[in-house]
């Protein structure tokens, strides 16, 4: 069935629909978070790459990536139809993933890279992979909590 809109139209159109992100793999972290309790959580911060889960205490972003968009190594296949353009698109994803993440370790962010692969069938390793980072970055918190308060006895 032919298009009822022109090229250009079918853009535009298609250009005003924003996602919501990857709404069913979020949704499975959501629940493993819960069920391990694991808090301190937040969704849907303004932060620069737009991780789906940040520990703004302790400086965490997780990002669950799907494996289309992200080209997982294990499950990406590259679309037949077009396939220059899906190579240079998956190529970009990629590349802007590792810009997010230099620019959130050079402003003092730890990020971790999950697959949606891995939640429903090794939830676990997923788990402990962020609270084993939490577990970390929550001593060196605390670690720095410490020196200030050594840092304040000195000084009287």
């Amino acid at each position: 069935m032919p298009d009822v809109f022109t090229k250009a139209k079918r853009s535009e159109v298609m250009s005003r629909i924003r996602s919501r992100g990857n709404r069913d793999t979020e949704l499975a972290l959501v629940r493993l978070l819960r069920k391990f309790r694991v808090s301190g959580w937040r969704r849907n911060q303004n932060i620069f790459g737009k991780p789906d889960f940040v520990f703004p205490k302790a400086r965490l972003a997780v990002f669950v990536d799907g494996c289309f968009w992200h080209a997982c190594p294990k499950h990406s296949t590259v679309p037949a139809g077009n396939r220059a353009f899906w190579k240079r698109k998956l190529a970009a994803n990629r590349s802007r993933d590792r810009l997010v993440n230099r620019t959130l370790r050079k402003n003092g962010w730890r990020v971790i890279r999950l697959w949606e692969h891995d939640l429903p069938k090794r939830g676990n390793p997923s788990i402990r992979r962020i609270k084993s980072a939490l577990l970390v970055l929550g001593r060196k918190a605390t670690d720095k909590h410490r020196c200030a308060q050594i840092d304040e006895k000195a000084m009287r």
